[in-house]
């Protein structure tokens, strides 16, 4: 089985469906995109360049089963499709995050968050961001 994602507006991951192995092959029988886009286009109306075949196995730039990750992220509802770098990737979460296209996952200038204590986790604690500030807050319920 096949995933694609359909596009919308500015990437935008409006519905993921699913295509049976046999309408996205080519004539060799080996899995091609562009057939699974005709496919989708002949089912949907949806013109074809506004399918792309995204893995339910991708993420973070890995392949959960040790075989090739395909555009960073498996494209869920909502996620952006980045036609540039070729990924499935979520909204910018800060306006100073950036992106690493390599995993296509964002990151705050500072790093990830601060490891919580026994004492943090077990009051509940998290940490949040701070745009304002460019930090990480602990916040305590």
């Amino acid at each position: 089985m096949a995933h694609f994602a359909k596009l919308g507006i500015n990437g935008k991951v409006m519905a993921v469906h699913v295509v049976a192995d046999k309408d996205c092959q080519n004539h060799d029988g080996e899995e091609d995109e562009s057939v699974g886009q005709q496919f989708l286009e002949r089912l949907h109306g949806w013109p074809a360049p506004m399918w792309i075949q995204t893995s339910f196995n991708t993420a973070g730039g890995e392949h959960k089963l040790g075989g090739t990750p395909l555009r960073g992220n498996y494209a869920g509802v909502n996620k952006i499709y980045d036609e540039e770098n070729n990924i499935f990737r979520s909204r910018r979460p800060y306006a100073s995050w950036t992106l690493n296209t390599t995993t296509a996952t964002w990151h705050s200038p500072i790093g990830d968050a601060p490891a919580l204590t026994d004492e943090q986790k077990a009051a509940n604690s998290n940490y949040d961001w701070n745009e304002d500030t460019k930090a990480w807050d602990l916040k305590t319920p």
